[in-house]
C-alpha cells in the first residue's frame, strides 16, 4: 500500500557544498533524496520518493566534522506491507526456488512450495513453474495475487531484505486461475 506523509529529519551537508555565492537550499533536494530514498524507516516503511524539501531553522555545525547538520521537512511517498496482507504483483524471474514477484518497488520470493497443493515442476528452460496434476503455471510476466507471510527487513541494505509470499489459499494465485474460478 502506498501513502504520502510529511516528515522531519536531519541531513548532513558536507563542507564542499558550502561555498560563497551558492545557495544552500539548492543542495538540500539532492542531499535529502540521497539520504532518504530507497531505504526502510524504523517502522519498515520503504521510502520510494521524497519531495518538497524545506530547511527548518538554522543548521548546526559539529566540532571536528565541518559539515552542517540541517533539519528539513519533506513529503515522502511510502510503500508499506503488513504480514498477511494480500498484494498484487508479477513474476519478474523464475528460479529453481520459485518465482520472484515484483511488488511495488521491491521483489519478494514466492517459494515453489507455496504455490500449489500438488507437486511442482520447475522448467528453467522456458522459465515456467507448473503443477504436475492441474497444469496450472506461473511464468515470467504472470500477474499474481499473493499473501505476505514473512518479512526480514534489512534497514542497512534494502536489497538484502527477504519477503516471503504464499498463494495456496482460495482467491490467490495467477490472475488466470482466479478468472477460471469465477
Amino acid at each position: 500500500m502506498y501513502s504520502i506523509v510529511t516528515r522531519e529529519d536531519t541531513i548532513r551537508i558536507p563542507a564542499e557544498y558550502i561555498r560563497a555565492g551558492r545557495n544552500l537550499a539548492e543542495h538540500i533536494d539532492e542531499l535529502a533524496n540521497d539520504a532518504f530514498e530507497g531505504r526502510f524507516d524504523s517502522n519498515e516503511n520503504y521510502t520510494v520518493l521524497t519531495y518538497d524539501h524545506a530547511p527548518l531553522g538554522r543548521g548546526k555545525i559539529i566540532h571536528g566534522d565541518g559539515a552542517i547538520f540541517q533539519r528539513v521537512t519533506f513529503k515522502a511517498l511510502l510503500f508499506t506491507m503488513e504480514n498477511n496482507e494480500v498484494i498484487d504483483g508479477y513474476a519478474s524471474e523464475i528460479s529453481e526456488y520459485g518465482a520472484f514477484v515484483r511488488i511495488g518497488p521491491m521483489e519478494a520470493l514466492l517459494h515453489k512450495s507455496q504455490i500449489l497443493d500438488e507437486p511442482i515442476n520447475v522448467n528453467l528452460g522456458i522459465k515456467r513453474i507448473e503443477g504436475s496434476k492441474t497444469g496450472k503455471y506461473i511464468e515470467e510476466g504472470t500477474f499474481v495475487r499473493s499473501r505476505v507471510v514473512s518479512k526480514a527487513i534489512n534497514q542497512n541494505d534494502p536489497r538484502a531484505s527477504k519477503i516471503g509470499l504464499n498463494c495456496k489459499m482460495d482467491g490467490l494465485g495467477s490472475y488466470e486461475w482466479l478468472q477460471e474460478q469465477d
